[in-house]
């Protein structure tokens, strides 16, 4: 099942990222400790399944 931009972001931070600004519907969030960004469009419906893996494959999580 497709995850919602809000659960990505929270799993997101709950592996180390930081919300650094927010540009309309987009969310940037960076690691410092690996100096990674990804930038999660924010919207009220599930993200599509390759969006999904290319934010998670560009975080390092996948």
């Amino acid at each position: 099942m497709p995850l919602t931009p809000k659960e990505i972001i929270k799993m997101l931070k709950q592996n180390g990222f930081i919300a650094v600004s927010q540009n309309g519907s987009h969310v940037k969030l960076r690691n410092p400790e690996t100096g990674k960004q990804v930038i999660v469009p924010y919207h009220s419906q599930a993200m599509k399944k390759g969006l999904e893996q290319a934010i998670l494959k560009q975080a390092g999580l996948k």
